[in-house]
C-alpha cells in the first residue's frame, strides 16, 4: 500500500543538482542510480508518489527513461506501482527486512574475514565515518546517526573491491533507509551501532579480521530483531 501521502518537493532541488553534474548519457540506468542516491540519502521517503511529469522535468529525461528507471527499481523492491495510481517510494515489509538481513550476513562479515588487508586509507576513511557517527549521538540527530551507519556498512563491504558487490549493496543500503524511516523517532535504536561500528574498526585495525566478522554477524542479528519488533507490533 502507498500509504499517507508524501511529498517530494524538498527532493528535487537535490535531483536538479544531480542532473546538471551528469556528464553521461541521462539512461533509465542513471536515472535508476539517481533515484537510488536519493533513497538511500533520505531526501525521497517511504509514501513518496514519484511523479513522471516533476521528475522529467527536473531530470531532463523522457517518460520512457523514467519508466525504465521504475522498473529497475520495481525489480529492486525500492518503488512499488500501484495500477492507476502511480509509482510510489516503498514501505518494506517485515518480510523484506528478514531477507534484507540475510543478504547483509552474507555480504558484510565475509568482507570483513575474507577481502585484502584494508589500506591505511580505508581504515581512515571508516574512522571518520564512525567519528560523524559519535557527533550524531551527541546531538541526538537520529538522521545524522543512520547516514553514518549506512556508509559504514557501504564502506565495510567496499572493503571486498568487487564492484557487483558494491551495486548489490547500494540497492540493500537503499531498502534499509526504508526502513528506517520507521525508526525516525527512535534515537536509542541507533545508538548501540555507533559504537558497534567503533568496536568493528577497532578490531580491523588491530588485524583482528575474524573477530570483527563475527561481531559483525551479531551486530546484524541484533539489528534485525530490532527493526521486527517495531515493525511487527
Amino acid at each position: 500500500m502507498a500509504g499517507p501521502r508524501v511529498s517530494i518537493d524538498p527532493a528535487l532541488a537535490t535531483l536538479k543538482v544531480a542532473a546538471g553534474s551528469a556528464k553521461h548519457a541521462q539512461t533509465g540506468q542513471w536515472v535508476a542510480e539517481v533515484l537510488r542516491n536519493s533513497i538511500t540519502d533520505g531526501a525521497l521517503t517511504p509514501g513518496a508518489k514519484l511523479s513522471e511529469q516533476s521528475l522529467g522535468e527536473v531530470l531532463g529525461v523522457s517518460r520512457n527513461t523514467l519508466r525504465e528507471a521504475f522498473a529497475a527499481l520495481s525489480a529492486e523492491r525500492i518503488v512499488t506501482r500501484i495500477p492507476n495510481r502511480g509509482v510510489f517510494v516503498a514501505r518494506p515489509s517485515a518480510a523484506e527486512v528478514r531477507e534484507m538481513y540475510s543478504v547483509r550476513r552474507m555480504l558484510e562479515p565475509a568482507a570483513l574475514q575474507f577481502a585484502p588487508p584494508p589500506s591505511p586509507g580505508a581504515l581512515a576513511a571508516l574512522a571518520g565515518v564512525v567519528r560523524r557517527g559519535h557527533e550524531g549521538r551527541g546531538h541526538a540527530d537520529v538522521a545524522a546517526m543512520a547516514t553514518a551507519n549506512q556508509e559504514f556498512h557501504r564502506q565495510v563491504v567496499a572493503l571486498s573491491g568487487s564492484a557487483r558487490l558494491d551495486a548489490l549493496m547500494a540497492q540493500v543500503l537503499a531498502e534499509m533507509r526504508l526502513v528506517f524511516h520507521a525508526m525516525a523517532g527512535e534515537p536509542a535504536f541507533h545508538e548501540p551501532f555507533v559504537a558497534e561500528n567503533a568496536r568493528i574498526l577497532e578490531q580491523l585495525e588491530a588485524g583482528r579480521r575474524e573477530q570483527a566478522a563475527r561481531d559483525m554477524a551479531g551486530y546484524l542479528d541484533r539489528a534485525e530483531s530490532g527493526l521486527l519488533a517495531v515493525l511487527e507490533s
